[in-house]
């Protein structure tokens, strides 16, 4: 697809302002306590006041009521600039369920909050309901003109800075086990919540949550009481292309942290990047990030136009969330590898770039589950 003018500015806008407040390791490490953590709160303040974090809120909400291919763009250059602002997938993600199934007291309250900068986080996992969310066993108990809830929740990604958790949690057991589940938006400050951080790899990203007799009002419920599974769903076509948009910008900063690399470096008397064996393998990264580049693009307009029947555009959302994933953690392995010692050593972002890419084909559903979607799309089901 081809972007618009304006759509087009927006990208450069914002790839300005990522070289300006976070172009260099030192910049990134003064904001993120050395690499630590995921999310500044100083950036993210500075990028609320641009009103990009509203870009696919509706105007009414006080957003600039875009398009999913605008978000993309936006995720896009925020992961290639390496601006540590991982809040805003997460809020993104609530901000979907809010505007799907929110009543307008909810939307106007929570949408305003994370145009303003509120970070949100959305809390489904459980020790033991990963992608079998129908196992979900925390519990939400009735009592009156309130829920009380008690259970554990894991890898709630960013809930240390978020102001409320959308959490997914069991209010029956009649029916199938995907039956009786429902949304709560949860104060991140409730009393009888602890939030509890994981220690990865990545740094600070994830944490579990323990409830225990976590009061809520009755209008707490986001959507319909019992239809949290089905709520959740209707959300992840959006989920998935904010994803590959975020493994799109990955693998663009990869390349070209290694396109610098290879052009300075030199051996045997001349640069390593005049060399076929790297030269052919980097044109190889640079097609397969083309194809990843249209392929999201023209997907979210797909969504974006309601083009095609709802399973053919999930279909679709899988194939760019798997595609585009997959190639962002390839593209970091490959400059590792071409980089030598170089890329294993903290001196430079090759390093970063590979722990960073090896999440996503994790997360917003397991590329493992992508795969069944797209091959149940085909008729081929177990």
């Amino acid at each position: 697809m081809r972007l618009s003018d304006e759509q087009q500015a927006f990208a450069e806008a914002i790839r300005d302002f990522c070289e300006r407040e976070c172009g260099s390791r030192e910049q990134r490490d003064a904001l993120t306590d050395g690499g630590l953590e995921a999310h500044s709160r100083e950036l993210y303040a500075k990028v609320a006041a641009l009103g990009w974090l509203g870009v696919s809120i509706p105007e009414a909400y006080g957003g600039s009521g875009g398009t999913l291919v605008d978000q993309c763009l936006f995720f896009e250059e925020v992961y290639r600039g390496m601006a540590p602002i991982a809040g805003a997938g997460s809020s993104s993600t609530v901000a979907g369920v809010y505007k799907r199934f929110g009543d307008e007291e909810q939307r106007a309250r929570v949408l305003g909050a994370i145009v303003d900068g509120d970070v949100m986080s959305i809390s489904i996992s459980e020790p033991g309901a990963g992608s079998d969310v129908g196992a979900v066993a925390c519990r939400a108990a009735r009592d009156g003109d309130r829920f009380v809830i008690n259970g554990q929740k894991t890898w709630c990604s960013y809930a240390q800075y978020a102001t409320h958790v959308l959490l997914l949690a069991r209010t029956s057991r009649d029916g199938r086990p995907q039956d009786g589940l429902t949304l709560f938006e949860v104060p991140a400050d409730a009393e009888g919540l602890e939030v509890r951080p994981i220690d990865t790899m990545g740094g600070r990203e994830v944490n579990d949550l323990f409830l225990t007799d976590v009061e809520v009002p009755a209008n707490a419920v986001v959507g319909e009481e019992g239809a949290g599974f089905k709520q959740i769903m209707a959300g992840l076509d959006g989920e998935r292309l904010v994803a590959a948009a975020q493994g799109l910008g990955m693998a663009e900063r990869a390349l070209s942290d290694l396109l610098s690399y290879v052009q300075e470096r030199r051996q045997f008397g001349k640069p390593i990047g005049t060399f076929q064996a790297l030269r052919h393998r980097i044109a190889d990264l640079a097609t397969e990030i083309e194809c990843c580049r249209l392929l999201t693009y023209e997907v979210a307009q797909a969504v974006d136009q309601q083009r095609g029947a709802p399973l053919e555009r999930t279909k679709l959302t899988s194939m760019a969330k798997l595609k585009v994933t997959e190639t962002a953690k390839h593209v970091a392995l490959e400059g590792m590898q071409m980089m030598g010692g170089y890329g294993y050593a903290t001196e430079y972002d090759m390093e970063r770039h590979v722990r960073n890419t090896l999440a996503p084909p994790i997360y917003a559903g397991t590329n493992e589950i992508q795969r069944e979607i797209i091959s149940g799309s085909l008729g081929l089901r177990a």
